[in-house]
């Protein structure tokens, strides 16, 4: 049975940093492929970021160069730091997991299998 479990969601002003995370069980996350997506109200679902089997990583053009994608191995962990935030990246956000793998991995949520609940992230101006 696979669980994404999500944390470090908050408040904070424009400009401030957070950093999510990711914890997995009954899935590997070394090998494997996740991704983060944010959802705002009344919009679609969009991926944030993406890491494939290697570490190679991808990212929306909105969030280049200001967040990171990375996992712990050793703790099984996702983590998505968010620096520079704006009011524009205020959202649920979740993590998720692909059985499948591509390079560059898709950040479009078709391509994931199992999902997290989510944290909400809420960025003021």
């Amino acid at each position: 049975h696979v669980q994404l479990v999500e944390s470090g969601g908050g408040s904070v002003q424009a400009g401030g940093s957070l950093r999510l995370s990711c914890a997995a069980s009954g899935y590997t996350a070394s090998g494997h492929c996740m991704g983060w997506f944010r959802q705002a109200p009344g919009k679609e679902r969009e991926g944030v970021a993406a890491i494939d089997s290697e570490g190679i990583t991808s990212y929306a053009d909105s969030v280049k160069g200001r967040f990171t994608i990375s996992q712990d191995d050793a703790k099984n962990t996702l983590y998505l730091q968010m620096n520079s935030l704006t009011p524009e990246d205020t959202a649920m956000y979740y993590c998720a997991a692909a059985l499948v793998c591509f390079r560059p991995q898709p950040l479009h949520p078709t391509h994931y299998n199992y999902w997290g609940q989510g944290t909400q992230v809420t960025v003021s101006s």
